[in-house]
């Protein structure tokens, strides 16, 4: 089954041309079925290929996926056109009535920044308090995860002495967790952070349970059945030359970058990267997907209510 999305977002000409199954409204009105709704809170500056990242791989299951793209209410954008905003986005003040079956809440280049300090932070803690009520299984991604597992438990994200840069070996440490079904004993995937969340303190909470870890920079993907919630602290959705691109930025910037370890052939930036996380993010979100699947009620108004 296809995701559903409009004909005119950018990302349906992009999925279609990798051969992703999408499918307009008007296709989807005759299918006598219920889509998934899953929402995407979009706190990345180019919003654009983030949906494309996110939209490709939750559109890879034989569900039909109805994608939603929301905003903070107040906060605006700099780097995408208010064209697109208006024309796919909808503030987080519209929503707050309807039930979404996902939410995934991206990243933000905040990392600096003490959580509140952020100029959305106290929206953003009103969107992380309704998921309870309003969202069947929440996945925070990166600083959006960090933002989760903080608010819910105070564990703190700490400023790091130099980047994690580049592509780390994670460890299976739930092999039978449903998430992780046709995971490989060890993965590899993308990291470009500033700050770690510890594993220290999150054994300190019994209810978390770390799914993926890295020896070198730490918890990767935390499990919390308390509020029905994934945190993964990496970017498995990343294209292949996203860190090409963060590096070359930063490069022409005069910004102080380590070339991202284990990415470009024999560390060399002359080299195209190869990407070898693919098939693992595709198993991990294909798995998120169809355990919301498995488990959300049909009939909607009864989402938050267990």
């Amino acid at each position: 089954m296809p995701i559903k999305i409009p004909a005119t977002l950018p990302a349906y000409d992009v999925l279609t041309r990798e051969g992703v199954m999408v499918l307009d409204e008007e296709l989807a009105a005759r299918q006598d079925i219920r889509p998934l709704r899953i929402a995407l809170l979009n706190l990345m500056p180019k919003k654009i290929q983030t949906e494309n990242q996110f939209a490709r791989l939750i559109g890879a299951t034989p569900l039909q996926i109805e994608l939603s793209l929301l905003r903070m209410s107040d906060h605006k954008t700099r780097n995408t056109a208010a064209a697109h905003m208006a024309s796919f986005y909808r503030p987080f003040e519209d929503v707050g009535d309807e039930k979404f079956d996902g939410l995934i809440i991206t990243g933000a280049p905040i990392e600096h920044l003490a959580f509140e300090d952020v100029d959305y932070w106290d929206e953003l803690t009103r969107v992380m308090d309704w998921t309870q009520t309003n969202v069947h299984s929440t996945f925070g991604v990166c600083w959006g995860g960090m933002a989760m597992i903080n608010h819910f438990y105070g564990v703190k994200k700490h400023m790091l002495d130099h980047k994690a840069f580049g592509c780390f070996r994670h460890r299976n440490l739930a092999p039978s967790s449903p998430y992780l079904r046709g995971f490989s004993d060890e993965c590899v995937m993308p990291v470009s952070r500033w700050t770690e969340i510890r594993q220290a303190e999150v054994d300190a909470v019994p209810t978390l349970r770390t799914l993926l870890g890295s020896a070198e920079v730490g918890p990767c993907l935390i499990e919390d059945p308390a509020h029905r919630a994934l945190y993964v602290f990496n970017h498995f959705e990343y294209d292949s030359d996203t860190l090409k691109q963060e590096y070359d930025r930063d490069v022409a910037d005069g910004t102080p970058i380590n070339v991202p370890g284990n990415y470009y052939p024999g560390d060399n930036p002359a080299q195209q990267p190869l990407n070898r996380w693919r098939s693992h993010a595709h198993l991990l979100y294909g798995n998120w997907i169809n355990e919301i699947y498995q488990t959300t009620p049909f009939d909607m108004s009864l989402i938050g209510k267990d």
